[in-house]
């Protein structure tokens, strides 16, 4: 059944969603717990936010972290970056793995599609793979601020755990994710966040509820007005 039901779920999330329903397969929201461990021999950035995720302009506060899926065949690793101004996730990778080339490759993902701005703070929280030498050379070789919460407070990076919270609650407790392999995960995960979360799905951080991409897009519509 497993099979024909993943032929069924192709064409979108939401179509996946229904037919869940219909077998019975959905699954109970649980509680998410930071998956990322600390490096003690690494010596931590300070919070520039301080709890502070709101921005008045695209590209100048970032949050990433990485979460996890268990799936038929294994755990798959979702690294992602947001921007604070308007909830967009302008970057995302995924593997099989939480090495430092996983968020690396997400945040070299947003600055390749958004582009990047002198001074940008990227938050985070203190995960060895934030501390590596390779990540924060990433940061250093395209002028990035790096940012880190304290040690085990989820509150310091608390919108980009909301992210986290909404895909789980809204996605992946709602599919049988545990009955699919990585490849078709990946695949809706990806679907999920290009196709409704940054285009369609509304938030209520926005200006009248807009999705991410529709304020991004009247924000550079009043730019060039202004100009």
């Amino acid at each position: 059944m497993i099979e024909a039901l993943s032929e069924r779920l192709k064409p979108s999330y939401g179509k996946g969603y229904l037919i869940c329903r219909e077998y019975g397969l959905l699954q109970k929201r649980r509680k998410p717990h930071g998956i990322t461990k600390a490096n003690p021999k690494a010596l931590p950035a300070e919070d520039l936010l301080k709890g502070d995720f709101k921005s008045e302009n695209p590209n100048t506060k970032w949050l990433t972290d990485i979460t996890e899926m268990k799936c038929q065949d294994g755990k798959l690793y979702l690294c992602a970056v947001l921007d604070c101004f308007d909830a967009c996730i302008v970057g995302f990778s995924m593997d099989i793995n939480m090495k430092t080339q996983l968020c690396a490759s997400a945040l070299n993902g947003a600055v390749k599609r958004y582009g990047k701005t002198g001074g940008l703070i990227v938050h985070s929280d203190r995960g060895s793979q934030f501390t590596s030498h390779l990540f924060r050379e990433t940061l250093a070789h395209k002028g990035f601020r790096q940012s880190m919460g304290r040690t085990g407070s989820c509150f310091d990076n608390a919108r980009m755990e909301s992210f986290f919270a909404t895909l789980k609650k809204e996605f992946i407790y709602r599919l049988p994710v545990y009955k699919m392999n990585r490849a078709e995960v990946r695949h809706y995960i990806f679907e999920w966040i290009e196709t409704y979360y940054n285009r369609k799905r509304r938030h209520t951080s926005n200006e009248q509820n807009l999705p991410p991409l529709v304020k991004r897009k009247f924000f550079r519509e009043q730019i060039q007005t202004a100009a």
